[in-house]
């Protein structure tokens, strides 16, 4: 019986130290030019950044300007946020004569000429973050 309750006892505390690595990361866009649509979070590694589906996404109500999107449970990493104001709520970057016609920008705030290039929009993630992102 006492075998039964330590092997129990470790199992519990493996999983409660296993629930202490992972990370939470906020993301804030402070600048919406209206509350029309909705803000598009997609959160990438270098694996998916531009090329594939992202580790997570998150589309928010934008409440005066302001729209926050939360991602739970990540590893320590190296990643990069696109955000998006979508003001048709049809989940993708609409364009105009080739040039985008909604706003958006990447983590790190360096945009070029040309598509986001994740070696510019990374970050380190290794506790707890809260990043602004401004369009």
């Amino acid at each position: 019986m006492k075998t039964i309750i330590t092997i129990i006892t470790l199992l519990l505390s493996a999983l409660s130290f296993a629930q202490d690595d992972t990370i939470t990361l906020t993301v804030t866009v402070p600048n919406a030019t209206s509350d029309k649509g909705e803000m598009v979070f997609s959160l990438n590694t270098e694996e998916t950044f531009m090329k594939t589906a992202p580790v997570a996404s998150a589309a928010v109500v934008i409440k005066d300007g302001v729209a926050t999107a939360t991602f739970e449970n990540l590893e320590q990493g190296e990643y990069a946020v696109i955000v998006l104001h979508d003001l048709n709520g049809n989940q993708r970057m609409d364009f105009k004569d080739g040039m985008p016609a909604e706003n958006y920008n990447v983590s790190g705030g360096q945009m070029s000429f040309g598509p986001p290039v994740f070696g510019d929009a990374k970050f380190t993630l290794n506790e707890d973050t809260e990043l602004k992102i401004r369009l």
